[in-house]
């Protein structure tokens, strides 16, 4: 039994420019389609299993008086049928029989344990339940999906049906983050975007009546070429006018303009009436136009506009404050409309790192008698001989880390690192150096401020490592490295700020990989998944499987590379961990400490799975080289290669 939660979508900017950038497909002079797309919070949660039916039953309190169980053959003509029968199940057997004819997949089992999406009000409640159906199938059967392809299989389902849903409803299959969609006849990109300051949005169920396949069916008239003016307009609506539109909100979100952002989605909402409501009389729309012209609502928010597909179906606006938001929920739902809260967060840039060196270095005896590991001096191809711990923290600092946290094993030990970062050199040491070596001790010293300790005083394993250092983390992400590992970036970017960057795309648990022989897995963890870019460097992880079997490996843990080859990927030794990761930590240790198993090893590697299972994981494919420092053999390799 696996557990899914798949939210609803909320198009801020750009409804319709999805199946109009389309058309470009037989008319090239229509620009693609660009639309700012994001998951909300309420959704479809469900519990799915195998079975030799299609089979779909809800708990769910919130759908009683509209759901009656369903269950169908497995048969590409019934399930087609069903499809087209316009009834409740119609786009979930859409999707079952896509996957059927194209993937010769068996039944599932689909159980809606609780639904907080509110149904036929412009949010894609339809296009949410055709990505779980999709999701359900891609994980039960192992298809090896990524994203983009749940989404185009639940849009693909969905025209099976009557309805003539565009591209970006199906947009909730990346979950809750803002994303720029864009539409060039039958590519489709996806890209998240930046937010530098929190967004607090309301949108409501206008509780009124729309029909969206009318509006569609109008619409779709004045393609793919216009032949009046009127339906010129509609081309530049859809097209031009709405590109520029959509460039001037990335840039406001970018920003952190909340005030410019309200001002555009009430221009865009004037843009819509004057251009695209005229072109069907199912786009009148007097309680939309009541709710956002409320003399009541204006002094709360920046602006508004309707959602979707328009007509009376939903409103959306941009509330000033929390207070606000919260101030117009209450309001909205006194009217008779059902109200929700969306805070769109800033993906947070990561400006902290922990480094556990709280080892002995066994492996390193007897050389770790007198000096810790981390200590141990590299040459360097500036020539410089640094030592481990040095060249991290500069590789952190040239990243854009402005904190970092060494896991020692207790306070003793911090001696030799204030000894060296924090005490200036004697001046007769100083003297000698030649001025270039003495400006670099000022950067020394600098690093040092940057510098925190905590102490692991009881080894209970890497996973408690790390954990030490939760308070330091609080509520933001950050990267850890690991104390006896170097990385050499193969480009002018380190490979630390590699990780930050992908992970300002994606906000979400991450882990650096890189490939080993097949000969090799037995001596690694190793990650499968699938491809979520056309450059084959980010891995949406679907499996982690410690030290597995050659054998294993090769039949169920290989990513297939662009040349269609099987690889097989280890984590790098970076990764960024966000709070749910210390949340588990501590969940683990609790649990051993309250069953008296004080012994057992806390590892990181059971907690991230737990989180991956959760809200998934990322793994990225760094430009780059790793050097162990934690054996003789690969000591050596570093101090020969590291400086070439």
């Amino acid at each position: 039994m696996q557990k899914l939660f798949v939210p609803g979508r909320l198009c801020l900017f750009g409804e319709h420019t999805d199946w109009a950038g389309h058309y470009r497909t037989m008319n090239a002079a229509i620009p693609p389609g660009a639309a700012i797309v994001t998951g909300i919070e309420q959704g479809i949660y469900a519990e799915v299993e195998k079975s030799s039916i299609f089979e779909m039953y809800s708990e769910a309190p919130e759908i009683e008086d509209l759901w009656s169980d369903f269950s169908c053959r497995m048969n590409e003509a019934e399930l087609k049928n069903v499809a087209r029968s316009g009834s409740f199940f119609s786009y979930c057997a859409g999707v079952a029989s896509y996957m059927l004819e194209w993937y010769k997949v068996g039944g599932v089992r689909i159980r809606i344990t609780s639904m907080t999406l509110p149904m036929k009000s412009g949010l894609s409640s339809s296009a949410a339940i055709c990505v779980l159906v999709a999701r359900a199938f891609n994980q039960l059967y192992k298809l090896n999906l990524n994203t983009l392809g749940e989404m185009n299989i639940a849009y693909l389902g969905e025209l099976r049906t009557s309805s003539r849903c565009g591209r970006l409803d199906q947009a909730c299959a990346f979950g809750v983050k803002p994303n720029l969609m864009t539409f060039d006849g039958d590519e489709i990109e996806v890209q998240t975007l930046n937010v530098k300051k929190q967004l607090y949005w309301v949108f409501a169920d206008l509780c009124a009546e729309k029909d969206t396949i009318k509006i569609l069916s109008d619409l779709n008239k004045a393609y793919p070429f216009a032949s009046n003016e009127a339906e010129q307009n509609l081309h530049k609506a859809l097209g031009e006018w709405n590109q520029d539109m959509v460039n001037r909100a990335i840039q406001y979100m970018a920003e952190g303009n909340r005030d410019a952002l309200g001002r555009l989605m009430t221009e865009a909402e004037e843009m819509f009436d004057k251009y695209v409501a005229p072109m069907s009389p199912a786009l009148w729309a007097p309680k939309l136009h009541q709710v956002l012209n409320d003399p009541q609502i204006k002094p709360l928010v920046f602006g508004g506009k309707g959602v979707g597909s328009h007509g009376d179906g939903s409103v959306q606006f941009l509330a000033r404050n929390p207070e606000a938001q919260q101030q117009l929920i209450d309001y909205l739902n006194a009217q008779g409309m059902k109200a929700y809260p969306l805070t769109i967060h800033p993906v947070h840039t990561v400006r902290k790192a922990i480094i556990p060196v709280a080892g002995f270095g066994t492996r390193l005896y007897p050389a770790t008698r007198a000096l810790k590991k981390d200590f141990f001096p590299i040459p360097c191809a500036d020539g410089m001989v640094r030592p481990v711990i040095l060249i991290l923290l500069e590789e952190l600092v040239n990243s854009g880390v402005e904190e970092i946290c060494l896991v020692l094993g207790s306070e003793e030990e911090r001696i030799q690192y204030t000894e060296f970062f924090e005490r200036p050199l004697k001046d007769e040491h100083l003297h000698k150096l030649n001025a270039e070596a003495q400006e670099y001790e000022n950067r020394i010293l600098n690093i040092g401020k940057r510098l925190r300790y905590v102490y692991q005083h009881e080894k209970r394993g890497f996973g408690h490592a790390v954990y030490q250092a939760a308070e330091f983390a609080g509520d933001d992400p950050v990267l850890l490295l690991l104390g006896d590992t170097l990385y050499r970036s193969d480009n002018n970017k380190p490979c630390a700020l590699q990780m930050i960057q992908e992970y300002e795309h994606y906000n979400q648990l991450m882990v650096s990989i890189h490939t080993v022989p097949l000969a090799e897995v037995s001596h690694y963890g190793i990650l499968s998944g699938v491809w979520e870019d056309k450059e084959h460097t980010v891995l949406n992880v679907s499996v982690m499987n410690e030290k597995p079997k050659a054998s294993y490996a090769e039949e169920f843990l290989g990513v297939r590379n662009a040349e269609g080859k099987k690889e097989y990927y280890s984590v790098f030794g970076q990764y960024i961990l966000t709070p749910e990761v210390f949340e588990q930590l501590a969940a683990d240790i609790k649990q051993a400490d309250e069953t008296g198993d004080t012994t057992r090893e806390i590892e990181l590697t059971s907690a991230l799975e737990a989180v991956r299972k959760k809200s998934g994981m990322i793994g990225v494919q760094l430009k780059g080289r790793m050097y162990d420092m934690g054996n003789p053999n690969a000591l050596r390799r570093c101090v020969e290669e590291y400086a070439i």
